[in-house]
C-alpha cells in the first residue's frame, strides 16, 4: 500500500528538481569544445598525410604526360612531312606527262602506257586520267583495285561533281589543285590532284589523279609511328576517312582523379591543306594499374582510419552521456505527463488519492498538496451528486466500472459545475501487482454543447424539410436502403428506395465506363466499381402514370454522414405549370394560324385577280374552240394546241388554290429537314402576288449549296410572307415613286458565336421604324400601323426563337433621313424545336 506523505515528498522533490528545458537538452547532446579538438587534431593529420601524398602522385604524373606529348608531337610532324614529300612527288612525275602532252610528245596510246607503269609503281595512285577542256577523258588507266566510278573510259563526260570543283579551281589558277577528300559508297575516300595542261594563256585540259586515302596513309607514313600510334586521316570536323581509331579504354579500376588524359595530336596534311587532317592516337600499353590501385589503396585506408576515428569517438562519448540521457528521458516524460490537457488521478486499494497531475488540478481548482490523501467524499463532488458518486467510486474499487467511461457532474473550488467524463483502468506496478486505479478525465462541457445545438439543428433542419412541397430523398449507391425521405416522399413512394431508384433511371441513361479506359483507372480510385447514374445539372421532367404526374427532378451524389457516397434526388410537382404550357402552345397555335388567315385575307383581291388571269384564259380558250369547231375551221393539231394551253392554265390555278391551301391549314409543327431555297420560292410565290399588285419589285438570292435546316417549312415560309408584306405596306406609307419601290431578299450562310447558320435578311424602302419604338415592335398588340393588330411581328419572333434563332431589325439612313429598313434573322444549321413550342 502506498504511504500518501511518501507521495507527497516524491511530489515536492520533482517541484524542486524540475524536468530540463529545452535548452539544457539540446546543451546535453552538443559536442563541446574539447570533444571536438580531440576528433579534429587526428582526423587534420589523415587528411594532410593524404593531400602531401596525392601531390606527389599528380606531379610525377603530368611529368610523364609533358613528356608523352612532346613524343607524340614530334612523331606525327615527322609523318606529316613524309606524307608531303611523297604527294609532291607523285604531283612532279604528274606535271612531267602534262609537259609531254602539251607539248604533243605523246598521243593517248603512250599515256595510257605511263599512267600504268605510274600505278603499278606507287600503290596510293589508283587512276590517273587525261581530260580535255570540255570535261571530256582524252585517256585513263586505273589500278585493277580500284572501284568503278574511278575507272573512266575514253568518250566519257566527267561530271562537275566528281571533281568537287577542284576542276574549275585549278582551269582559273592555271596551277596543280588537290580537292577535299571524296567518300565513295563502293571503296574507301580519295582525294583528286588536277594537273592544268596550258600552253601560254591557252587551257586545253587536265591530268587528273586520284589518289586513295587508305593507300596514302599506309604506304606514306613510316612503319614505326604506325607501331607506335592510331594513325589515322580525318576530315576537319573530325569525320574518319582512312585507318583505324584505338579501341576504347575500359579500366578494371579508375584512374586518379584528373590524371587521365588521352594523347592525341592533330595536323593539317600538306599540300592538299586544312580539309585533310592527319591524326595520330597513341595506345595505351597499360592502364596504370600500379599507381592507380597504390593511390586508391592509400585513400581507402585513410578514409577507414577517419571512420575508425569518428566512430571510437562517438562511442566513448555515448558512454560519457549515458547516465545524462537516462536522467533527461526520466524527466522528459515526466514533463509531458504534467503537460497533458486530460487530468490523471490515481487512487490506491482503499479509495484514498495517492496521485493527482496539473492538468487535473487545473480543471478542479485544488492543489496537489490538498487533493493528494484525501478520501470520499472528494471535494470537487457536488453535494446533490454525492450519492450517486458514492455508488461509483465503490464500483470503481470493486472493478465494476464501464470501460466505455462514464459522465459526471465536477464542483469546482469556486463553485462552478461543469461536466466531464472520466475512464477507469487498473494501475500495474513493474511486477505485475495491482497498487490501485488510475482515472483520466476530460472536460466535456463545450463538446456536450454543440451536440446539443447540433441535435436542435438537426430537428429544424429535418423539420424545413418536412414540410417542403418537394420529395426529397437520399439513397446510397448499389444499395435500395433509403438513408433519409421527407414526409412527401414517403407519402408519394413509401418507406423503401425504389421509388428513389425509378426517378433517377427515368432521368438519365447510366454511366458506365469503356473498356478501353483500362490506362485511367487511377481516376476513379475511391469510387464504387458497380454503374452509377447520371447526377443532373439540370432539370429533368417526367410523367409518372401511377401518381398522375409531372415531375422536376434534380439529382447529384453527396457523402453521407458515415462517409459512403450516396445519391440525393430531389421531386417537384410541376403538373400545374406543364398544363399552362400545353394551354399556351395550343393558343399559339390559334394565332399562328389566325395570322396566316388575316395575312390571307388582306391578300383576298390579290389572290382573286391572279387566279382570274387562269380563268379568263381559260374561257376564251373554250369559247375559241367552240366557234371554230362551229364553223369546222379548226384542225386537229389546232384542237390539241389550244386543249394543251387550257390544261396549263387550269394547273396554273390549281396550283394557286393548292399554295393558299397548304399556307392557311391548321397542323400540329413538324420539323424536318427543309431545303432553304425550296421555302424561299413557296413564300415568294404567295407573297409575289400581293406585291405586284402594289407594285413592288422584289429581288431575291439565295446561295448555293446551303445546308438543309430541320425547321417546320410552313412556320417559316409566314416568317417571311409577313416580313415581305410588312416591307410591301411600309413602302406604301412612304409614297416612294415606282421606281424605288423595292424589296430585297437574301439568304446566305454565316457563322454566330463560332456556330454554323443560315441568315434570312429582308430589305425595304420604306419608312423604316422610329428609333424610338425599336424595343416595342415585338410587344403584342403593339403596332405601327393605324389599322394593324399587332401580333405579326409577336409570332414570328416567337417562330424564329422556337426555331433557336434570333430575329433583328436595323434601319436604314441616309444622312440624317431613313430611307428603309432591314428585318433579318438566323436560324442554326441543327437545331430541334424547343419542347411544347409550336
Amino acid at each position: 500500500m502506498n504511504n500518501p506523505i511518501a507521495n507527497r515528498r516524491s511530489a515536492k522533490s520533482d517541484r524542486r528538481n524540475p524536468p530540463p528545458s529545452w535548452r539544457q537538452w539540446w546543451k546535453l547532446q552538443t559536442p563541446t569544445r574539447q570533444d571536438r579538438l580531440a576528433l579534429i587534431a587526428p582526423l587534420a593529420a589523415v587528411v594532410l598525410f593524404l593531400l602531401v601524398m596525392l601531390s606527389a602522385f599528380a606531379y610525377l604524373r603530368i611529368e610523364e604526360l609533358d613528356r608523352e606529348n612532346e613524343a607524340v608531337n614530334r612523331d606525327v610532324e615527322y609523318a606529316q612531312q613524309r606524307m608531303r614529300l611523297r604527294l609532291l612527288e607523285r604531283q612532279e612525275q604528274l606535271m612531267r606527262i602534262a609537259r609531254q602532252v602539251i607539248n604533243r610528245d605523246i598521243d593517248p596510246a603512250e599515256f595510257q602506257l605511263q599512267a600504268e607503269n605510274l600505278i603499278n609503281q606507287f600503290p596510293e595512285l589508283i587512276a590517273v586520267s587525261w581530260i580535255d577542256a570540255q570535261r571530256q577523258v582524252v585517256a585513263a588507266h586505273a589500278s585493277p583495285s580500284a572501284a568503278d566510278s574511278s575507272n573512266r573510259k575514253p568518250g566519257d563526260l566527267v561530271p562537275p561533281g566528281e571533281t568537287a570543283g577542284s576542276f574549275d579551281l585549278a582551269r582559273d589558277l592555271r596551277q596543280p589543285v588537290y580537292s577535299n577528300p571524296l567518300s565513295h559508297s563502293d571503296q574507301g575516300a580519295t582525294v583528286l590532284v588536277q594537273i592544268p595542261l596550258t600552253d601560254v594563256s591557252h587551257f586545253s585540259g587536265v591530268i587528273m589523279g586520284e589518289y586513295s586515302l587508305d593507300g596514302l596513309l599506309r604506304f606514306g607514313v613510316p612503319s614505326e609511328v604506325m607501331a607506335r600510334y592510331a594513325v589515322t586521316l580525318v576530315t576537319e570536323d573530325g569525320k574518319l576517312l582512312a585507318g583505324t581509331p584505338p579501341p576504347v579504354n575500359t579500366r578494371t579500376l579508375p584512374a586518379m582523379p584528373g590524371m587521365s588524359h588521352n594523347f592525341e595530336q592533330e595536323t593539317p596534311v600538306s599540300p592538299v591543306g586544312n580539309s585533310l587532317v592527319l591524326r595520330a592516337q597513341g595506345y595505351r600499353t597499360s592502364q596504370d594499374m600500379v599507381g592507380g590501385s597504390f593511390m586508391w589503396l592509400m585513400g581507402g585506408l585513410s578514409a577507414l582510419t577517419v571512420w575508425m576515428l569518428v566512430g571510437n569517438w562517438r562511442h566513448t562519448r555515448r558512454r560519457v552521456q549515458a547516465q545524462q540521457a537516462l536522467l533527461a528521458e526520466t524527466n522528459f516524460r515526466r514533463a509531458m505527463e504534467n503537460s497533458m490537457l486530460t487530468g490523471m488521478r490515481a487512487l490506491d486499494m482503499h479509495g484514498r488519492i495517492s496521485y493527482v497531475n496539473p492538468a487535473f488540478c487545473s480543471m478542479t481548482g485544488w492543489t496537489e498538496t490538498e487533493l493528494v490523501g484525501q478520501t470520499a467524499p472528494f471535494p470537487y463532488w457536488p453535494e446533490e451528486d454525492k450519492d450517486m458518486l458514492t455508488t461509483r467510486l465503490d464500483d470503481e474499487l470493486n472493478g465494476r466500472s464501464n470501460p466505455g467511461g462514464f459522465e459526471v457532474r465536477v464542483r469546482k473550488r469556486n463553485g462552478q459545475i461543469f461536466d466531464a467524463r472520466m475512464y477507469v483502468s487498473p494501475l500495474i506496478d513493474p511486477n505485475g501487482v495491482q497498487k490501485g486505479w488510475m482515472t483520466s478525465m476530460t472536460d466535456i462541457t463545450e463538446p456536450k454543447r454543440i451536440r446539443q445545438e447540433l441535435t436542435a439543428s438537426y430537428e429544424r433542419f429535418t423539420t424545413v424539410l418536412e414540410s417542403l412541397d418537394s420529395a426529397v430523398s437520399v439513397v446510397p449507391l448499389g444499395s435500395d436502403e433509403l438513408l433519409f425521405a421527407n414526409k412527401l416522399y414517403r407519402l408519394w413512394f413509401g418507406m423503401d428506395g425504389k421509388g428513389h431508384q425509378q426517378l433517377v433511371e427515368q432521368c438519365g441513361p447510366a454511366n458506365t465506363r469503356s473498356p478501353d479506359d483500362g490506362d485511367q483507372i487511377d481516376v476513379f480510385a475511391g469510387m464504387p466499381t458497380q454503374t452509377m447514374t447520371d447526377a443532373q445539372a439540370e432539370n429533368a421532367e417526367l410523367y409518372l402514370e401511377n401518381l398522375d404526374k409531372w415531375l422536376e427532378i434534380r439529382s447529384r451524389y453527396v457523402t453521407w454522414v458515415d462517409g459512403r457516397l450516396a445519391q440525393i434526388a430531389i421531386a417537384t410537382d410541376i403538373s400545374a405549370r406543364r398544363h399552362a404550357e400545353v394551354l399556351a402552345a395550343q393558343q399559339a397555335e390559334r394565332a399562328q394560324t389566325a395570322s396566316r388567315l388575316i395575312t390571307m385575307g388582306e391578300m383576298a383581291s390579290s389572290v382573286a385577280h391572279e387566279l382570274n388571269q387562269p380563268l379568263t384564259a381559260i374561257s376564251n380558250y373554250c369559247s375559241g374552240m367552240i366557234t371554230r369547231l362551229q364553223k369546222r375551221t379548226m384542225e386537229e393539231a389546232d384542237l390539241l394546241a389550244a386543249l394543251d394551253k387550257t390544261a396549263r392554265q387550269a394547273q396554273r390555278a390549281g396550283q394557286i388554290v393548292q399554295r393558299i391551301k397548304s399556307f392557311v391549314k391548321r397542323s400540329e409543327p413538324n420539323p424536318t429537314l427543309s431545303d432553304v431555297a425550296t421555302m424561299v420560292n413557296n413564300a415568294i410565290e404567295l407573297a409575289d402576288i400581293e406585291l405586284r399588285r402594289q407594285q413592288v419589285r422584289l429581288t431575291h438570292y439565295v446561295a448555293a449549296r446551303l445546308p438543309q435546316l430541320l425547321v417546320d417549312p410552313i412556320l417559316i415560309e409566314q416568317v417571311l410572307i409577313n416580313l415581305l408584306k410588312n416591307g410591301a405596306e411600309s413602302i406604301l406609307q412612304a409614297k416612294r415613286p415606282v421606281e424605288e419601290r423595292q424589296i430585297e431578299l437574301k439568304v446566305l450562310p454565316r457563322k454566330m458565336n463560332d456556330a454554323d447558320v443560315v441568315e434570312f435578311s429582308v430589305r425595304d424602302t420604306g419608312t423604316g421604324v422610329p428609333t424610338e419604338l425599336l424595343e416595342r415592335i415585338y410587344e403584342a398588340f403593339y403596332s405601327t400601323k393605324t389599322e394593324g393588330m399587332g401580333i405579326g411581328l409577336k409570332l414570328c419572333r416567337s417562330i424564329i426563337e422556337s426555331h433557336h434563332g434570333r430575329i433583328q431589325v436595323e434601319n436604314i439612313y441616309n444622312g440624317a433621313d431613313i430611307t428603309g429598313c432591314v428585318f433579318s434573322f438566323w436560324i442554326p444549321v441543327t437545331s430541334p424545336l424547343k419542347s411544347g413550342t409550336a
